[in-house]
């Protein structure tokens, strides 16, 4: 019976997902009842009043209001605005260069933001008018930069990787890492795409002519030299284990402000937008946290974990046709549900089964935040598309950037394929840094 009750949850959490009930709301009303039909409703009001505090009182868990603050900090403070006029410098001569460039300032922008959306919107009010006029398709130049900004939640500080760190109760250093090396070749095989594009299909991306020197060079490259310097003491610090991932998110947000009040760009419009926005940024993540949390409990209570896991284990699945499942799954939920809401109702029900198989969990939160981020460019919902029609709606369409993105889910597709073959991609770096 107590199967049976889990079994009718998740279907009653389809449903409300489907009629777009909010992702937080949808967990806590499922978890909620599927608890009081099993234990009582007193157990279910006991559940309900410790979670919160149980599942935000994690220490690892309060990297996620630092770094976000240091991300919108530097936003909102211009320090970040010079990074597409820096990779301008010394890629722009390079077939397809804007576009190129483009890219390398996403990956720039990931590594201070952490944020998918923030990255596309920041990347795309700068990049795609200057695409456009130097001839590219509006839909190759739309689609690159919401295709790059997709890095932001691959390269550190990703938000989404601490969140999974704390929920699979794994290093969140190691899952950083790792996501490094597959941030790299993603950015790299975007390059890639534009590469081929420029070679065959000079109607979407034209010739590249540039004069002998771009003017202001030099100085473009060093106005972003503080930043980026920055970003490499936190990581650094973090990586050889000096500081925490708490307390590398707040040196970072710390040295932010600081660097911006140095360069007289810290306003009190800045701040106030910045606290504004890590708050309400924060508090959404956390309540569904805390409701995936007590899914969690849920469906541990339910004994439909352990019924999963052990019908996985006697269904003589393999390793490859396992991963396929779980990609379809991931890919099919990226088309309609933003990544927090789709990784936190899944993993419940995953963790389980992977344990059981002997996977790496730090492997496979790189695997799923990278299937994440191509929901963020698969239609119809696709945010990273409708960021980029917001910021540049007068060159493009959400069709056109849909259209644009292809090329990339394509290459992403191919990404997911080698990492699921060759895990290695994945944890040279972190095998490495033990």
């Amino acid at each position: 019976m107590s199967v049976e009750t889990g079994f009718t949850g998740i279907a009653i959490l389809a449903l409300l997902l489907i009629l777009r009930v909010p992702v937080a709301m949808a967990l806590v009303a499922v978890s909620f009842g599927g608890i009081a039909w099993l234990l009582g409703v007193t157990p279910a009001v006991g559940i309900l009043s410790n979670t919160p505090y149980s599942f935000v009182a994690s220490w690892t868990l309060s990297a996620v209001p630092m770094f976000l603050l240091m991300g919108f900090v530097a936003f909102h403070s211009g320090l970040t605005g010079g990074l597409f006029e820096a990779a301008k410098v010394v890629l722009r001569r390079l077939p397809g260069g804007l576009a190129i460039s483009s890219i390398f300032a996403c990956s720039g922008f990931a590594a201070v933001s952490g944020s998918s959306l923030a990255c596309a919107a920041a990347m795309g009010r700068i990049a795609i008018p200057e695409m456009v006029s130097a001839g590219y398709r509006p839909s190759i130049a739309a689609g690159s930069i919401a295709a790059g900004g997709t890095i932001g939640a691959l390269i550190p500080p990703s938000i989404l990787m601490i969140v999974y760190g704390v929920f699979a109760e794994t290093s969140v250093t190691q899952v950083f890492v790792g996501g490094i090396g597959i941030g790299i070749v993603t950015a790299l095989a975007y390059c890639l795409c534009v590469l081929l594009l420029a070679r065959f299909r000079p109607d979407i991306i034209p010739p590249t002519t540039v004069a002998a020197e771009q003017a202001g060079g030099r100085e473009a490259v060093l106005a972003v030299l503080p930043i980026i310097a920055l970003v490499v003491l936190v990581f650094s610090g973090l990586f050889s284990g000096f500081f925490t991932a708490t307390e590398a998110g707040a040196v970072g947000a710390l040295g932010t402000i600081a660097l911006a009040a140095a360069t007289g760009r810290l306003s009190g419009h800045a701040i106030r937008q910045s606290l504004l926005e890590t708050v309400t940024t924060s508090g959404s993540l956390f309540i569904i946290g805390v409701g995936a949390a007590m899914f969690t409990r849920f469906l541990g209570i339910s004994g439909l974990s352990g019924f999963i896991s052990s019908a996985v284990a006697g269904s003589g699945l393999s390793y490859a046709e396992l991963m396929l499942i779980i990609v379809l799954i991931y890919l099919l939920l990226g088309t309609f549900m933003e990544p927090f809401g789709a990784m936190l109702i899944t993993l419940p029900i995953f963790l389980p089964i992977l344990r059981q198989e002997a996977i790496s969990l730090v492997w496979f939160g790189v695997l799923v935040v990278k299937l994440l981020e191509i929901g963020m460019i698969t239609p119809p919902v696709g945010m990273n598309v409708f960021v980029i029609k917001n910021v540049a709606g007068r060159y493009v369409s959400v069709m056109q950037v849909f259209a644009g993105v292809l090329p990339f889910i394509l290459a992403d597709l191919l990404i997911v394929a080698l990492v699921i073959a060759v895990p290695g991609i994945v944890m040279f770096l972190p095998d490495l840094l033990n």
